[in-house]
Order: structure tokens, then sequence, then C-alpha cells
């Protein structure tokens, strides 16, 4: 089946909440890749999603706000934490756009261990900070758990104007509404929904990492996308199989 068209909010309702997250200060930088390299990182039943021919690689670091469980308030502090992400974009064969983490870093150790053991997602213990000093922001992160121990991001950005009418690729790399994750053998697909995004134009000023290459999914050289965002509230719906 051919992927979905790329749409600024869920083109799904997600039904049943079953947790819901604030993500707030997000850094999108994404790189142009071969798809032959995204490939081989997807679980079964889900292929590389492109545009133009490019498939991409993604590290986002943000803020993670007050995760809440079953329509109950969101929990202070160990539901909010610094976390940067490797994604990568895939499309399963029902044609739902979705994206696959290849690594989460969180400054939160009981989230970490929750979220490896119940979500099967590959999430590691990290040192993390955020720093705002006007119109720059700053991340670092270096990780504790598990290895490879001190595999590390520093990314710095200077914040733009706002996108009043995001570009294909912008919308490509942001409207994503579920992700793909392999458990014993088979695919499951997790929904999500929140408003469309706030983008803005972001500058980069700082980049030092090495978490793409531990995650299997290395690049080299300056992003071919930066951009930045406020933030969005969000929910997630039952996974499917």
């Amino acid at each position: 089946m051919p992927p979905e068209p790329v749409t600024p909010t869920a083109p799904r309702p997600i039904g049943r909440t079953v947790f819901t997250q604030g993500w707030a200060d997000l850094a999108f930088l994404h790189w142009a890749v071969d798809p032959a390299l995204v490939a081989p990182h997807l679980p079964p039943g889900t292929r590389p999603d492109t545009l133009d021919g490019a498939s991409y690689v993604g590290l986002i670091p943000f803020r993670m706000r007050r995760i809440g469980f079953l329509g109950l308030p969101g929990l202070p502090y160990l539901g909010s934490f610094a976390e940067t992400n490797v994604r990568l974009y895939s499309v399963d064969e029902q044609g739902r756009r979705g994206v696959v983490f290849s690594s989460l870093e969180a400054d939160r150790l009981l989230p970490v261990l929750a979220a490896r053991w119940v979500a099967r997602l590959p999430y590691t213990f990290a040192k993390m900070a955020v720093d705002k000093d006007g119109d720059r922001i700053t991340y670092t992160s270096r990780r504790r758990w598990p290895g490879p121990r001190g595999a590390h991001s520093r990314i710095a950005v200077r914040l733009g104007e706002p996108i009043a009418d995001p570009a294909p690729l912008e919308r490509f790399l942001t409207a994503r509404w579920g992700l793909h994750r392999g458990f014993l053998g088979r695919t499951a697909y997790w929904p999500n929904e929140h408003p469309e995004w706030p983008l803005h134009r972001a500058a980069l000023v700082e980049l030092s990492e090495d978490l793409t290459a531990a995650a299997g999914v290395p690049v080299t050289g300056e992003p071919d996308s930066v951009l930045w965002s406020p933030g969005v509230g969000v929910r997630f719906g039952p996974w499917t199989r």
C-alpha cells in the first residue's frame, strides 16, 4: 500500500488515551541518507520512508514534560526530564508513516528502566542539560548506562523566525503520527496525536556528537535541516500489531 499523505495533524483519531506527554524546546537536526543505511534498522513489515529518494536520520534533543497515564495528572518530577533521541523514518504495509527510535537518552533513571522493560524502547540513562541564553539554546548529553558509556552530544542552535507555511520537507520530518517498534518478532504501531507543530527556523551554532554512530546510523557534516519548536502537548493511544 502506498504511504498515506503527510498531514499537519493526525490523519486518524487515536481513540482511548493511554498516556500523555509534553514535548518542549525541541531542536530537529536531520541528515539525508541513502535508504539502504536505514533499512537494516527497521522492524519487520516496515520500510524506509523517503522524500525525493532520500530517507533521514534525526537527532532531536528536547525537554519531556509531565508524563501522565490514563487521564491522571502528569508527574512533575519522574515525568519531566531532558531527552535526546536518534530516530529513523518508516512506513508500514498499511501505509502508516512513523518513526523508529534507534536510541533515546534521558536523565531520569526510573523512567528509563520502565520504558526499557514495559515498552521495550531503547532508552539509556545519561547526564544531560538544556540551557537557554537569549535566542541560543544548548543541549548536552553524556551516556551513563548501558554502553557505550560516554556516548555524547553537544548541540547549540540559535532560534529564528516562525515558519508560517512549512515546506514539504519540514512537514515530512515533523508530522509523524506514530512509532513502529519490534516486539517478539512482530511489529507494533503506537499512534499519537497533537496540535500542528509551531516551527521556527534555527541556525546550528555548535555540534559534537557520536550518538548516531552508537546507534548504528552514523552521519557526517552539517545537517540538511535544522528546525526548532517551543513544543506541543501529546496524547498516545493503544498500540496495535
